[in-house]
C-alpha cells in the first residue's frame, strides 16, 4: 500500500487581541496553544481555537495597560503525531513570528491539553520566559514514549494547573512532571482545582484569575499574588499540590 502523503501547510498566528491600537507599544506577548488529538493530519478544528478565545480576551483585558498582546496559534495539523511533535514546531515558529512582529519582548507560552504539552516542550525558545500549562496531556509511564524532558524549563517561570477529577488527562502525570521539573528549576509551581474536570469549567473564573496573575507577573515583573508566590517558593509537594481557593481573584493579597 502506498504511504499516505502528509499535506504541507503553514502554521498561523490568529488575530491579535490586546495592545493593537495605533500608538500602542507591545511589551509582552502571550501565545495560546489550543488542544488537539494524539494522531491526525487533518486541519485543526475551529472549535479548539474558539475554546481558547475567552482566556485570550480575559488576559488581554487584564494586560492592556502593560502592553500585552495575545494570539491564538493555528496549528498546521490537528494531531501531535508521535515523534513529529508538530505542535511543538508550530509553537517555536509562533515565538519566532512574535519576535519578528514585536521585537525583543518576553513571550509566555500558554496551552491546554495537547497545547500545554507543546508549550512545555517549546520553552527552550530564547524569547520565552514563562509557560502556563492547563490540564496538560503527558505520556503515561510505561508507554512507548519516553518521559517528556524538563531541562528546557530552566530559567523560565512555569505554572501547571489541573483539575483533580480530570478523566481525559491524568492529573497525577502532571504532578510527576512538575516534580521532575522542580529539581532543575525552582520557579515551577502547580495548582490543583479540586472537583473540577478536564475543561476546568466549574471554576473557570478562578482559573482565569490565576492565569492572569501568573502571566502578568511573569511577563511584566508585577508582584504575584500571595498564593502564587507561596507556591513558587514552597518545596515539593506543597508547591506542586497547591489548592486553588474558591473565589481566587476576588480578594487577592499581594
Amino acid at each position: 500500500m502506498a504511504q499516505q502523503t502528509v499535506p504541507v501547510r503553514d502554521a498561523r498566528l490568529g488575530r491579535a487581541v490586546g495592545a493593537t491600537s495605533p500608538g500602542d507599544t507591545v511589551h509582552g506577548v502571550l501565545l495560546l496553544l489550543p488542544g488537539g488529538e494524539p494522531e491526525s493530519t487533518r486541519r485543526p478544528s475551529p472549535v479548539t481555537a474558539a475554546a481558547a478565545r475567552p482566556l485570550a480576551r480575559r488576559l488581554s483585558r487584564e494586560g492592556r495597560d502593560h502592553g500585552l498582546v495575545t494570539h491564538v496559534v493555528r496549528y498546521r495539523y490537528r494531531g501531535w503525531n508521535g515523534t513529529a511533535s508538530h505542535p511543538v514546531e508550530d509553537a517555536r515558529w509562533a515565538a519566532d513570528e512574535a519576535v519578528r512582529l514585536y521585537g525583543d519582548v518576553p513571550v509566555c507560552l500558554a496551552g491546554t491539553h495537547m497545547g500545554a504539552r507543546a508549550a512545555l516542550r517549546a520553552a527552550d525558545h530564547p524569547a520565552v520566559n514563562s509557560v502556563l500549562a492547563l490540564a496538560p496531556w503527558l505520556p503515561r509511564q510505561g508507554s512507548a514514549e519516553k518521559p517528556d524532558p524538563v531541562k528546557q524549563l530552566l530559567g523560565r517561570r512555569v505554572l501547571l494547573v489541573h483539575g483533580t477529577n480530570d478523566e481525559r488527562t491524568d492529573p497525577e502525570l502532571s504532578y510527576r512532571y512538575a516534580e521532575r521539573a522542580k529539581k532543575v528549576n525552582r520557579d515551577v509551581c502547580r495548582f490543583e482545582v479540586h472537583t473540577d474536570g478536564h475543561g476546568l469549567s466549574q471554576h473557570r473564573t478562578e482559573v482565569h484569575s490565576l492565569a492572569a496573575d501568573f502571566v502578568l507577573g511573569a511577563l511584566f515583573a508585577r508582584a504575584f499574588s500571595r498564593p502564587v508566590a507561596d507556591a513558587l517558593a514552597a518545596p515539593p509537594p506543597l508547591g506542586l499540590r497547591m489548592p486553588l481557593a474558591a473565589g481566587f481573584g476576588s480578594s487577592l493579597r499581594y
